[in-house]
């Protein structure tokens, strides 16, 4: 145990770490490019799946991409099992066709480092 008294911040360490020396300085893509990128490669997901991309809240991305950004999804009800293995109704999203050029240039906006982003209601 130290000899810090209460209320004193720890100090971080000068030296860097074997980790802070292997990763890449590049910033981490978002949520939302995430399951945009992944759903410009011809696939769809549901709640679920999306829990794999690091989202929990699958149809709020949707309505910011459809609202913010101007994209239009297929969306499909289909009943898969939960967590507990009963039924549940879901959505399943997908991205026609048609939006894949809108949607890449979104995406590459996302993904710029000044990229600016649109307001969109929470």
């Amino acid at each position: 145990m130290t000899d810090q008294k209460k209320g004193q911040p720890i100090k971080a360490s000068q030296e860097k770490s074997h980790a802070d020396s292997t990763t890449s300085t590049g910033k981490a893509p978002t949520k939302i490019s995430r399951v945009l990128a992944y759903l410009l490669q011809d696939r769809s997901l549901n709640r679920f799946e999306a829990e794999r991309l690091g989202d929990h809240c699958l149809h709020s991305t949707i309505s910011s991409l459809t609202h913010g950004y101007g994209l239009k999804f297929a969306r499909k009800t289909e009943r898969v099992p939960n967590h507990w293995g009963l039924p549940c109704l879901v959505t399943r999203y997908s991205l026609p066709p048609t939006e894949y050029k809108r949607a890449k240039s979104v995406l590459a906006m996302l993904k710029g480092t000044n990229a600016p982003r649109r307001p969109v209601a929470a």
